[in-house]
């Protein structure tokens, strides 16, 4: 699609929330330009929207891309304030399923022989619905119950063509230099399309689901469902079927009797064991994705978006919280700098007192007594202050801390985070940070150092060639930058900037 096919598509997504109020809000914040807040009138004249805002309908109306970056928002209350993000959660919440003739031709489709050759009955009401899948209950011919997830049909198309009008749009948008260069919407649109390409393929969430429960294995409070491989397909996905109540019914937790203190606990040293101890971390840790057993374990749901972090990245992260954790601002601040998260022409001391400043407030008390959007929105202020580039690895894992404090302090209001996390942590940091883990980390450097010599020889004969050997090739010249697009500035102009609003902070910019 060219960009004015592009452009069309995002035109048309923001006309379908004017229709529901949802640009009612830029068309007077103090933020926004004085033509964007025209645009915004324009596109709401003549749709009868209503007064009060419906961003939920306005991003189920614009499609499952959509959906999805507006359930990202729905994590950030610190940008979008917190009537936004309660709007936002009903896109957590189940969406219209499939007729069961379109759900039953894609299992026909999918199951070598028809799904009639692998189960006895599939259940016609779906147990779940989401914006990419569904999931029906189904019975083996031996009597077992399994939960089957299927790729609603045609959600490869509508996702291939919105992805691509978003990585058009993030493009100009990072061509316009600033803030936006700094927020690299390009790099965030690409980690957007792998979510994507990972939640299409129910064979990779499967692998998601095997992996993750590799790594939990040793967590007595929490369980991952069995993966049935027979029964997945790149449409399909198949689990053990899980009896409980979803931490969405707070009825049904209270009537349990579970221990909803220790129920908090188990989450957040559940993520710590995933994020830190295996470096692999469910990436969508709302209420609706944990069921509490019969048995007491919380058992996790949905694997299609996951992170993942290599070591140097989890101790990082270990000695930041810690660092928090103890007030130790000037190890978090050197912390920065060695990652190069920070560009070295900064000053460490200033860094580690405008850390402090965020830091001392929220020390030793209670979650019910912290602002975490006063938290997020003193951090966001230093990484712009301090030219820090945005890390998509660590914006998902960002994303992912809030949910899982906000399910943590849904169970235990009184929780306090960083006193919960501080055991996990120090030992993690002593078993992988002792002098053991330093000699066994040497051993492997000097090994993988003499298993990378002949490479090493070989790019070195390569930078110096003996004499008649091949010359090296010729430098391309660098990329002729991409033409303007033709269409008239005021289209492109409401365009980018209706995008640049959702993206910005989709990717967490400024508070």
């Amino acid at each position: 699609m060219v960009g004015g096919g592009h452009a069309v598509r995002l035109l048309g997504d923001a006309r379908r929330l004017a229709r529901h109020g949802a640009l009612r809000p830029f068309e007077s914040h103090p933020d926004v330009p004085g033509e964007l807040q025209l645009a915004a009138r324009l596109l709401r004249l003549g749709s009868g929207a209503p007064e009060a805002p419906d961003f939920a309908g306005g991003l189920r109306s614009c499609g499952p891309a959509a959906i999805k970056l507006g359930q990202a928002l729905a994590t950030r209350p610190d940008l979008v304030g917190d009537t936004v993000a309660n709007d936002l959660r009903r896109l957590q919440d189940d969406l219209a399923p499939a007729p069961w003739p379109l759900i039953e031709a894609e299992l026909e489709r999918a199951l070598p022989g028809g799904w009639r050759a692998h189960f006895a009955s599939v259940c016609q009401e779906p147990a779940g619905s989401a914006s990419i899948a569904q999931v029906h209950q189904a019975i083996t011919h031996d009597g077992r119950r399994i939960a089957l997830k299927v790729l609603r049909p045609g959600i490869e198309e509508r996702f291939t063509a919105a992805i691509a009008s978003y990585e058009w749009a993030a493009g100009h948008l990072e061509r316009l230099g600033g803030e936006f260069t700094r927020l690299r919407p390009r790099q965030v649109m690409a980690t957007f399309r792998q979510w994507t390409l990972a939640e299409l393929d129910l064979r990779r969430e499967a692998g998601n689901a095997s992996e993750l429960a590799a790594a939990v294995r040793g967590e007595p409070g929490i369980r991952v469902p069995a993966v049935h491989w027979p029964y997945t397909t790149r449409r399909t996905l198949a689990l053990d079927w899980v009896e409980g109540v979803k931490l969405t019914d707070a009825a049904g937790v209270q009537a349990s009797g579970a221990d909803r203190k220790a129920l908090a606990r188990t989450v957040v040293r559940g993520f710590l064991a995933q994020a830190i101890g295996h470096g692999f971390f469910h990436a969508d840790l709302h209420q609706g994705n944990l069921i509490l057993c019969p048995d007491g374990r919380l058992a996790l749901l949905d694997f299609g978006i996951m992170g993942r972090l290599d070591r140097r990245a989890r101790v990082y992260l270990a000695e930041i919280l810690y660092g928090l954790i103890v007030g130790n601002y000037r190890r978090v601040a050197d912390l920065h700098f060695e990652a190069g998260y920070v560009p070295a022409w900064h000053d460490r001391r200033e860094f580690a007192t405008a850390l402090r400043a965020v830091g001392e407030p929220i020390r030793g008390r209670a979650t019910s007594d912290i602002s975490v959007g006063g938290l997020l929105d003193g951090l966001f202020a230093i990484t712009r202050s301090f030219d820090m580039e945005t890390q998509p690895h660590l914006l998902l894992l960002q994303k992912t801390m809030v949910m899982v404090e906000g399910v943590a302090s849904g169970l235990d209001p009184d929780i306090n985070m960083w006193e919960t996390a501080a055991p996990y942590v120090k030992q993690w940091l002593r078993d992988e940070l002792g002098p053991e883990a330093r000699l066994a980390d040497r051993i492997r450097s000097q090994l993988r150092l003499v298993a990378e010599l002949p490479q090493v020889a070989q790019r070195v004969a390569d930078r110096f060639p003996l004499e008649g050997a091949a010359p090296p090739p010729i430098p391309l010249p660098p990329l002729p930058a991409p033409r303007p697009s033709r269409w008239p500035a005021f289209l492109l102009g409401l365009v980018l900037g209706f995008l640049s609003l959702l993206l910005y902070q989709a990717m967490g910019g400024g508070g």
